[in-house]
C-alpha cells in the first residue's frame, strides 16, 4: 500500500512541477507581449530617448555658459571703450517720444 501512495504522490508531484514550469513559460510570454506593447506605444507617442534627452540639455548648458562669457566679454570691451551699451528705449532719433 505504500507503494501505490507513493506513485500517487510521484505523479502529482511531477504534474505539479510540469505546471510550474508552464507557468513560468506563461510568464515570459506575456513579459514579452507587454514590453513589445509598451515599446510600440512609445513609439507611437515620439517619446524622446534619455540618451537624446541628457545631450540636448548638455548643449543648452555649455550654450548658456558661451552666452554668459560674451556677455562678459562684451561688457569688458564696453568699458574699455567706456561706452555705455544701448538701452531700446533711451529716447533716440527715431523714438516716437523724442522732440523735433
Amino acid at each position: 500500500m505504500t507503494q501505490t501512495s507513493n506513485r500517487f504522490f510521484d505523479e502529482i508531484g511531477r504534474l505539479m512541477n510540469d505546471a510550474a514550469g508552464a507557468a513560468q513559460g506563461v510568464k515570459r510570454e506575456v513579459d514579452t507581449v507587454v514590453r513589445n506593447q509598451a515599446e510600440k506605444i512609445l513609439n507611437d507617442l515620439d517619446i524622446v530617448k534619455r540618451e537624446e534627452f541628457e545631450a540636448v540639455k548638455d548643449m543648452a548648458r555649455l550654450a548658456r555658459e558661451e552666452n554668459e562669457a560674451l556677455k562678459a566679454r562684451i561688457a569688458a570691451l564696453e568699458a574699455r571703450l567706456g561706452a555705455s551699451p544701448a538701452a531700446p528705449d533711451a529716447g533716440g532719433p527715431n523714438t516716437a517720444g523724442s522732440a523735433i
